[in-house]
């Protein structure tokens, strides 16, 4: 009788802990979490100065500008990879309704990348005022996804 009620209280114990376990990310789904966001915090600094300079804040500088629109090109092509299945657990911002969306969150991604190479092309001229409107756009195109697909903070 007592090797039945042990049993029953591990087999009741081990119900009660199985969806927790199961809603804790894998070793490979905290790797993509934080591998994503790795990408996002270097693409949101070069594109941060290249905002300040759009902004005034500091002045343009065409080469710094074409320096940093050409890490924030490359680095905008990171991280979309790695919202994995499952990677919408553990240490995120990422909202989970980018799974059940993933074709309109890949458009939106698509538009800002694409945005992103206006700015890159903008910065090549020198020219402030394209610059400036081209880093509008391509803030316009980051905010879109915050406001969709990110827990505000």
């Amino acid at each position: 009788m007592k090797q039945a009620r042990k049993s029953l209280l591990c087999a009741a114990a081990l119900a009660l802990a199985l969806p927790a376990f199961a809603q804790s990310p894998s070793k490979a789904e905290e790797m993509a979490i934080k591998y994503r966001q790795a990408a996002f915090t270097l693409m949101g600094a070069h594109f941060g100065a290249l905002a300040a300079m759009a902004q005034g804040k500091v002045p343009f500088d065409a080469k710094v500008a074409t320096d940093n629109a050409n890490l924030a090109v490359q680095l905008s092509r990171l991280p979309y990879s790695h919202f994995i299945p499952g990677s919408d657990k553990g240490s995120t911002n990422a909202l989970p309704k980018i799974w059940a969306e993933k074709d309109k969150f890949e458009a939106k991604a698509k538009t800002m990348q694409e945005a992103m190479v206006k700015v890159d092309e903008a910065a090549k001229t020198g020219n402030f005022d394209n610059f400036k409107a081209a880093v509008g756009e391509t803030g316009k195109a980051c905010k879109s996804c915050h406001d969709d697909y990110r827990k505000q903070p």
